[in-house]
């Protein structure tokens, strides 16, 4: 094999960790191949540049990511149709990860549904949760297929859909060592001690404080690494002092290192940097994007882009006159009444959540990136 063709292979290993930090060998056998195959430089460069850990074994190999903002909801877990989860389904999937700790190598959706149940009726949860409701049920199959997803089960016998219409049940192993690798905090959640959820959520992430500069800066180096890969675009603005100092002398290198490990194209503008992916793949947001949701959002974009800020009531006029023009390619019912509403919703989840937008209260504010959707007037050629 040639440098060139192990270059080409140690990327698609990082490029599959950091789209899917959870691999596993019934999913994603490929790409546990060549993680496995380059284990040792993936885990030398994972640690240098983010201090993120890899776990590897037969079976799976998991890379111990954190979000760079904790605070961020604009990056949701989603069902099967795209659908944001709700506080009901996360508060499901903590049940049920606590369950299955406790379940034999074997369990049934029946099982672990009376298992949810008795959890969820603990005073101090303040949840409520029946299993009286199709939707209730809907929930639970749906953080159920999360979990065979993540190949936290692996489904033996039978179907969710027969358990929703009451007509049987599903028997799965469980993966003990997939369950035991989810967590990526950086101590075990029984020694916090904290009250509240932002106390908490911040004990369960905080790492050591550095007391020299040369921790300092590796601290630095690792921290502005992360956001480069995990969030669309990092404004010199966000940054706090100390960030954008180090940022200011090793842009060059810490750019670089990224764009040679991953692929990724830095643009690097007065306002931040955007690191691109140019086959589009590590991404859970895109844009441009086809179908009429993709289409609103790119009008919204280039509504916005020109104008600064811009209140909501004039973007719902906005999008309610970009419905009756291009009815006949979008999908049924935008020209309805209040239509515009759920359109302006989604295209404004998407861009916020792609630090285009920042919303204020009453109106939207298009962010410096967002001038790449700004059109400029065209040129006839010939004239």
């Amino acid at each position: 094999m040639t440098p060139e063709e192990e270059r080409a292979q140690r990327r698609a290993a990082l490029r599959a960790l950091l789209a899917r930090p959870l691999l596993t060998a019934e999913r994603d056998a490929e790409a546990l191949v060549l993680v496995r195959r380059h284990l040792t430089e993936l885990r030398s460069w994972l640690t240098r540049e983010t201090g993120w850990r890899l776990l590897v074994d037969a079976g799976a190999a998991r890379l111990f990511k954190t979000a760079s903002d904790p605070r961020d909801g604009t990056h949701p877990a989603r069902g099967k149709a795209g659908e944001p989860y709700g506080r009901r389904r996360y508060v499901l999937l903590c049940l049920a990860l606590a369950m299955l700790e406790r379940a034999d190598a074997q369990t049934t959706l029946g099982r672990l549904a009376e298992e949810v149940l008795a959890a969820a009726a603990e005073p101090e949860l303040d949840f409520v949760f029946t299993l009286d409701s199709r939707a209730e049920r809907a929930d639970l199959v749906a953080v159920v297929r999360m979990l065979l997803d993540w190949g936290v089960l692996r489904r033996v016998a039978g179907d969710e859909e027969a358990y929703l219409s009451a007509t049987g049940d599903v028997l799965y192993d469980v993966r003990r060592p997939v369950l035991a690798a989810l967590l990526t905090g950086t101590r075990g959640p029984s020694t916090i001690t904290a009250d509240s959820f932002e106390e908490r959520l911040a004990e369960l992430i905080a790492e050591p404080v550095a007391d020299t500069d040369d921790l300092r800066n590796q601290a630095l180096r690792r921290g502005l690494t992360r956001k480069l890969l995990e969030d669309p675009v990092i404004y010199y603005a966000d940054l706090d002092e100390a960030e954008r100092a180090y940022l200011a002398s090793q842009r060059h290198a810490v750019v670089r290192r990224i764009e040679e490990a991953t692929g990724l194209v830095a643009e690097v503008r007065a306002e931040g940097i955007a690191m691109v992916d140019p086959d589009d793949e590590l991404t859970d947001v895109r844009m441009p994007e086809q179908r009429t949701d993709g289409h609103v959002t790119l009008l919204v974009a280039e509504h916005l882009a020109t104008r600064g800020e811009v209140p909501l009531e004039e973007l719902r006029g906005f999008v309610r006159e970009a419905a009756r023009a291009h009815a006949s390619f979008w999908r049924r019912g935008v020209t309805e009444p209040g239509a515009e509403d759920g359109l302006l919703s989604t295209a404004l989840a998407k861009l916020t959540a792609l630090r285009l937008v920042r919303l204020e209260e009453g109106a939207a504010m298009g962010l410096p990136a967002i001038a790449r959707y700004a059109l400029d007037e065209p040129v006839i050629k010939g004239q």
